[in-house]
């Protein structure tokens, strides 16, 4: 297991979809073990395999939740769905939303309150769950970055309009940009703001 480094916005890899896994085997195992270790090393809630340049449909999560699922988990080849996403604009106290992969930022988002998940686990089985509140904004976090999706590309106007300045003022939205948790300094100053272990997926 090794922490990996995570591509940032402007990486092809996190900018088109990802391809289905069609070989569970020991070379994926070693995969997700590394997102795991990866996504500790940097207080995510959720990781995707492009997030680290691999473009296969593969998330892991470390959330918990009052769904029953297990606070930890990773699915391979997700369907997620969602009920309605509400239309109002979103509230930056409870809708503030983060990203490895735009390390640092955080934008009000509106997602769906509920998302319905289907895949498997690595030995093929058949995982299904439903989510509800800030884990199933994870899981359509998540499962946006398998399609090509960062969350920066659902804001409103307005915090687009701030989004974009963002990557501009950091250099980022060209291929080459990475940060290497539990060597850089952590983005989101995990440890110095507790609301920060909510906002980043």
């Amino acid at each position: 297991m090794s922490v990996r480094p995570i591509v940032i916005t402007g990486e092809p890899v996190l900018h088109r979809s990802a391809a289905l896994v069609t070989e569970f085997d020991d070379d994926l195992r070693t995969l997700v073990a590394d997102m795991v270790e990866t996504n500790d090393a940097a207080n995510g809630v959720g990781l995707a395999a492009p997030q680290i340049g691999v473009g296969l449909r593969v998330f892991i999560w470390k959330m918990a939740n009052d769904d029953g699922v297990p606070e930890s988990g990773h699915i391979i080849n997700p369907i997620v769905t969602t009920s309605r996403i509400p239309q109002e604009r979103p509230n930056p106290d409870e809708d503030t939303e983060g990203c490895l992969s735009v390390p640092g930022e955080a934008f009000p988002l509106k997602r769906a309150d509920r998302a319905h998940v289907v895949g498997f686990d690595l030995d093929g089985n058949r995982l299904e769950f439903d989510a509800t509140g800030w884990f199933a904004r994870c899981m359509q976090h998540e499962y946006d970055h398998l399609n090509g999706t960062l969350y920066v590309d659902r804001l409103d106007e307005r915090q687009s309009k701030k989004a974009r300045k963002a990557v501009k003022r950091n250099g980022w939205g060209t291929p080459g940009h990475t940060w290497h948790p539990g060597v850089d300094p952590d983005p989101f100053g995990h440890g110095e703001d507790d609301h920060a272990d909510e906002l980043v997926g």
